[in-house]
């Protein structure tokens, strides 16, 4: 899905090729330039890049969380906002291979302005990550009453 103004993000991993293996294979996300210190990643048609930091610790263990509708949200934490039909398709990928949910797929603020469906987990490094759909994205995204 191409952007026309796509976001550059830059994430710390503590391995590489573990890093290649959850976002270039198991989210099918094609690899770009790479290094043995970097890799970038198309993430949805936005420049996502994986730096090796060896010696970083599991993400979660400094992540904070917020209490958004019952459920304790990691910050911080990045991800894309789908299709419907393509948020429900990676859940239920993830769900079939065990990804272990931070914040199980549901759907939250359930008949109020921005409901939406939403997971939370955490790629092999320990860093947060949020696949949210609306079922009317462009008019619900960024919709306050």
């Amino acid at each position: 899905m191409p952007v026309s103004d796509p976001f550059h993000l830059a994430i710390q991993v503590h391995d590489i090729e573990e890093a290649r293996r959850f976002y270039g294979e198991f989210l099918g996300c094609p690899e770009g330039r790479s290094s043995e210190q970097w890799v970038d990643f198309n993430l949805y048609g936005h420049q996502f890049v994986c730096h090796l930091n060896p010696a970083m610790k599991d993400a979660r263990e400094s992540s904070h969380k917020n209490p958004v509708d019952g459920h304790g949200v990691p910050v911080p934490h990045f991800g894309i906002v789908l299709e419907m039909d393509a948020w429900q398709t990676l859940a239920d990928k993830l769900r079939a291979h065990g990804i272990e949910f931070e914040i199980e797929p549901y759907v939250r603020f359930q008949g109020e302005p921005g409901e939406q469906a939403t997971m939370f987990f955490y790629d092999p490094s320990g860093n947060a990550l949020e696949f949210k759909a609306f079922k009317d994205r462009d008019g619900q995204l960024f919709r306050k009453a």
